[in-house]
């Protein structure tokens, strides 16, 4: 091989194997950096703080009070989502709405509800999702329960639900 080819050859095929390798590992060093941000927490009272809010909806809910339940821990805006049972519900008082006619129309009950297994992971300094069981038991109909995922967003009012999303095990 030729001396004068030798170092020319070298950068032409190692620059291509170097761009390569930054193309690869860099997106993968920045998502590691991701997660690991994602995972800790941005204000260590933001947990405490979402905890007690889904802990006043469940103690209005047991007084009987929906509105209470709603303007404890949901955002008021036309801006709110509520996503269940095949349904997608939007604003503050069409959710509203939908507690009411569910549970106190009629001959409807309200039971007594229990939050539990309550999972907070921040998201950003003013945002988290939150995880969770609900459980519902009636005096003269069956248990009701299932799973929910909400989006908390710190608004002015405090930390408030942006986004429900709820199951109904069967």
């Amino acid at each position: 091989m030729n001396s004068r080819l030798g170092p020319t050859l070298t950068l032409v095929v190692i620059r291509p194997v170097f761009f390569a390798l930054a193309i690869t590992v860099c997106p993968i060093i920045t998502a590691c950096n991701t997660m690991h941000a994602y995972a800790e927490p941005s204000n260590d009272n933001s947990a405490t703080e979402i905890q007690a809010v889904v802990h006043a909806q469940e103690a209005a809910w047991n007084r009987g009070d929906v509105e209470g339940f709603m303007s404890a821990g949901y955002w008021h805006s036309p801006g709110l989502t509520f996503y269940s049972g095949g349904d997608v519900t939007h604003g503050f008082d069409p959710v509203l709405a939908r507690y009411v006619k569910r549970y106190k129309t009629g001959d409807a009950e309200m039971g007594k509800l229990a939050f539990t297994n309550l999972e907070v992971v921040p998201i950003s300094s003013d945002a988290a999702i939150v995880r969770g069981r609900w459980d519902l038991d009636f005096d003269k109909q069956p248990h009701a329960g299932g799973l929910f995922t909400l989006v908390f967003r710190h608004l002015d009012e405090g930390w408030r639900i942006v986004h429900d999303h709820t199951s109904v095990a069967k």
